[in-house]
């Protein structure tokens, strides 16, 4: 016990004093001016940061900000009581899609306290108000009131017709002034509109300013930011649902909750290491209750994280065999057009023929190979060489066989093969048997053996020539790669990697506390993984946050976001 105060010296120095936690933003106007640089060279500062812990303030006469050098960047996403970031400089950049087929409209959108007093500059309503008259010429829109007009350069050359939108602060996506001018869709227009706007004293957003903006502003928090980021590459509906789910505070108020549970008890506990005389004796049953619901909660969104990373990535699947067994076929039938080349003859498919599906949402790239075999033809040896490559590389592997030869020695020696080189290489192994050409056996007279069945976790029949079995075989892999539990249609959000971390962390924190409570270890041993814990779940928000994890979010933007 004599080490006790000797501990907790030592954690007060690693983690601050108690208080801190509770979150709030505070920027200066020091950092803000940052905004002038790229946002790699702002996000990269070592000593200017965005949040503040109860070491740092704020001198009354400049507003600067203090901060120790080991202190570190973060935001709070909550929306009450927040500060709203006055940037000095107003961004503006094309926010639509450039450089495919023109579309009909194209957007080019101002932020910042001067986008309305740029946008005048440059936009001419096409009927003048009078409060535009009794104010020279400056232009004073009512917010989310769309007006006609046109726009003209420095020289006062029409360059496009427009419509102008005004969102004012804070009732917009970065909580700032914006403009949004919508022009004709053309590449040419709206570089000439947005051309127009730097002229008049806008510069040219980063990669990703404005989300930085609306994350700073208390607009989103960082979990929020990541699922803007997802909607915008989602490539299924399933996808896009999930990130709307996301962005809409699903997880957000999740983790918020959890945080805040964390941030209570750690008050009941400390209050008792300074107090402890004067208050009541904890209530240790109800605690155990608390842990093993927020453990529970963790749990919950980390069944998600697998399902999270095949809507991003999607999940390839390699169709292999011995040659005509039917995989070309099978490709056709499951990806309802005609990828590949289907004939009589043993090894047609020289190469790699790839097809994109979406099983239940999931983003799927079918990969037929070609048959595997010993020859002496030295395309085909090459296309043999690509097949095992692509095997070892797949999330997936369908083996096919013909319900015709059933199981043969060519089978098991394929297999053999396969196996051998999987186990070269370390990767984990999902198999499924495929027996095609159903429609050739009669029924109930099929004999076959699989050999070592062990390797494949499901077994399917199917006619490619029919489609009968397509649907079981979606659901088989389902299965296998752990996605059958999620609701079909639902909007449920997810985790990412990143995310997921966090969470594990936040998860062996609770274990460890739950063990100090049951091992009636001293009070100071709970508040350490109690605080590694609310650290954690500040971490996927963005309340604790380091640079370089911000630098490498939002560098994944593109302009104009």
């Amino acid at each position: 016990m004599s080490l006790v105060p000797a501990l907790r010296c030592i954690v007060t120095h690693l983690f601050g004093p108690s208080p801190p936690l509770t979150p709030h933003l505070v920027v200066a106007s020091s950092i803000l001016n940052q905004f002038q640089k790229p946002l790699s060279s702002l996000l990269s500062q070592p000593q200017k940061a965005f949040f503040t812990r109860s070491k740092s303030h704020l001198t009354p006469k400049d507003r600067t900000l203090v901060l120790k050098n080991d202190e570190q960047v973060g935001c709070s996403g909550a929306v009450d009581g927040f500060e709203r970031v006055e940037c000095s400089s107003t961004i503006a950049a094309i926010v639509t899609s450039v450089g495919g087929p023109p579309g009909a409209v194209g957007i080019v959108r101002l932020s910042g306290p001067s986008a309305v007093a740029i946008a005048s500059r440059v936009f001419q309503p096409a009927r003048k108000s009078r409060r535009r008259s009794l104010s020279s010429n400056s232009w004073r829109p009512t917010s989310h009131m769309v007006e006609y007009g046109l726009v003209k350069d420095s020289n006062g050359n029409v360059v496009d017709e427009v419509l102008a939108v005004p969102m004012l602060a804070p009732r917009s996506y970065t909580r700032e002034d914006i403009v949004e001018l919508q022009c004709h869709g053309s590449n040419i227009c709206l570089h000439r509109v947005l051309r127009a706007c730097l002229e008049a004293g806008a510069r040219l957003a980063e990669p990703g300013e404005f989300t930085l903006r609306a994350f700073l502003n208390g607009r989103l928090d960082l979990s929020q930011v990541e699922n803007v980021g997802k909607l915008i590459s989602a490539r299924s509906a399933v996808a896009a649902d999930a990130a709307l789910a996301g962005l809409q505070g699903g997880f957000s108020s999740m983790v918020k909750k959890l945080r805040s549970q964390c941030i209570e008890l750690l008050t009941e506990i400390e209050a008792r290491l300074d107090f402890d005389d004067e208050m009541p004796p904890l209530d240790l049953d109800l605690m155990v209750r608390t842990i093993h619901s927020m453990m529970k909660d963790v749990e919950t969104a980390l069944e998600t994280a697998n399902y999270d990373r095949f809507l991003q990535s999607g999940l390839q699947i390699a169709i292999i065999g011995r040659p005509n067994v039917g995989k070309s076929s099978l490709l056709n039938a499951w990806s309802k057009s005609e990828r590949a080349i289907v004939t009589e003859i043993a090894g047609t498919t020289r190469d790699v023929v790839e097809a994109g599906i979406t099983v239940y949402g999931i983003p799927v790239t079918l990969l037929d190979t070609a048959g595997i075999r010993e020859t002496d033809n030295v395309v085909e040896k090459i296309g043999v060489e690509r097949s095992e490559a692509v095997a070892v590389g797949a999330d997936v592997i369908i083996m096919v066989i013909s319900a015709i030869d059933g199981w043969t020695s060519e089978d098991s020696e394929l297999l053999e093969r396969v196996k051998s080189v999987k186990k070269s290489s370390g990767s984990s192994t999902l198999a499924i048997l495929v027996i095609n050409k159903m429609d050739c056996v009669a029924p109930g007279h099929l004999e076959w053996d699989a050999g070592d069945g062990s390797f494949f976790s499901k077994h399917v029949f199917t006619s490619a020539l029919t489609g009968h079995g397509v649907q079981d075989l979606e659901r088989a892999v389902m299965d296998i790669v752990g996605l059958n539990r999620i609701p079909a249609g639902g909007r449920q959000w997810t985790v990412n990697q990143r995310q997921c971390e966090q969470l594990i962390r936040t998860k062996e924190a609770l274990k460890r506390l739950e063990m100090s409570v049951w091992e009636e270890m001293p009070l100071d041993f709970w508040t350490i993984d109690l605080r590694d814990a609310a650290l954690a779940l500040g971490q996927i928000s963005g309340e604790d946050i380091s640079e370089e994890v911000l630098s490498n979010i939002f560098g994944k933007f593109c302009i104009g976001k």
